[in-house]
């Protein structure tokens, strides 16, 4: 929110947060129809007080739109929705086209090619992040449940086949005994996406002990955060860097993709060491405000000058000195 600050001898400094014009919003449409993902994009720039949204997804085989998410798009009182998918759409958000206006800012998870073609038209617009493919970290102790341990681990492994599900844990039974769990659902799934995500880049780590397990942890600074132990609560200060955070048995990962939000477009590929989710303050800016009276620019006068002469920008101190005779 605003904020503001007086100044000793009149005046005062602060900042001001508007919302961004006009967003383009990506919603994936590859392995899976996606409608949470509208949602959790949208709604939070709704929130900020974003005046246009438009949101591009791909086309079904047969050129129309996906029901569910034009559903989802009409519930939240959207009105631009183009069946437009991969880079082009990003291309088409970035620059603008005869029937898509330029955007100013772009926000969703694609494939590599959007998020390259996201990276490539930063600073031309801005993005949110380069969000995907999907991960989760599961992090149990001998009380977890293989059952819900190999469910959750498969519940972001059917994402796509380079989605990252790894479990860390110090219990060799339990990490036994989740191996053949993960074995007996991934025979129950349709899908054949999770089991390539296993193979390919799943696995399970023993570790000498939980504080080593959260050690790990940061240093892959994994989009979701799973701690299935007896006390969550009591490892949670050990824990730095993560886009979000399940506590407990009761808080699985897909909690947080639906309902729990504000949004589960989350930092990925180790980038939560320094970004955050997406949220109501992706689409706000800041202005810094200053409003000094004259008596505190002469106090202040004497510093900003001595700079400005010491850094050759003689102007810059005239510009003061000018309202002090």
């Amino acid at each position: 929110q605003d904020w503001f600050a007086s100044r000793p001898g009149g005046g005062w400094v602060g900042q001001r947060f508007t919302p961004i014009d006009r967003v383009g919003v990506y919603v994936p449409g590859g392995n899976a129809v996606l409608p949470s993902t509208l949602l959790h994009v949208c709604v939070p720039a709704q929130v900020a007080g974003v005046r246009e949204l438009a949101v591009c997804t791909p086309p079904r085989r047969d050129g129309s739109g996906e029901v569910h998410l034009l559903a989802a798009a009409a519930e939240i009182g959207l009105d631009e929705v183009y069946l437009c998918g991969g880079a082009q759409a990003i291309a088409a958000l970035a620059y603008g086209t005869a029937t898509i206006p330029r955007v100013d800012l772009i926000a969703g998870p694609g494939n590599p090619w959007v998020n390259h073609a996201k990276r490539l038209v930063f600073g031309v617009v801005g993005i949110d992040s380069l969000a995907g493919p999907s991960e989760v970290l599961v992090v149990a102790d001998e009380t977890a449940h293989p059952l819900q341990v190999a469910a959750d681990l498969l519940s972001q492994a059917e994402h796509s086949i380079d989605a990252r599900a790894i479990l860390l844990t110090p219990s060799r039974s339990l990490a036994a005994r989740c191996a053949a769990e993960v074995d007996r659902q991934l025979a129950a799934l349709d899908s054949r996406l999770a089991e390539q995500a296993i193979d390919q880049v799943g696995g399970i780590v023993i570790t000498r002990d939980l504080n080593e397990a959260c050690e790990l942890a940061n240093l892959c600074a994994p989009e979701h955060l799973e701690l299935l132990v007896a006390e969550p609560m009591r490892l949670l200060d050990q824990i730095r860097h993560a886009g979000a955070i399940f506590l407990g048995d009761s808080s699985p990962e897909p909690l947080g993709d639906y309902v729990a939000g504000p949004s589960h477009v989350l930092p990925t590929g180790g980038t939560a060491r320094y970004a955050s989710p997406l949220g109501v303050d992706t689409f706000l800016k800041r202005s810094s405000l200053i409003a000094y009276s004259r008596a505190t620019l002469a106090a202040e006068a004497e510093s900003i000058v001595t700079l400005a002469r010491a850094e050759g920008l003689e102007a810059h101190a005239r510009s003061v000195e000018a309202r002090l005779d």
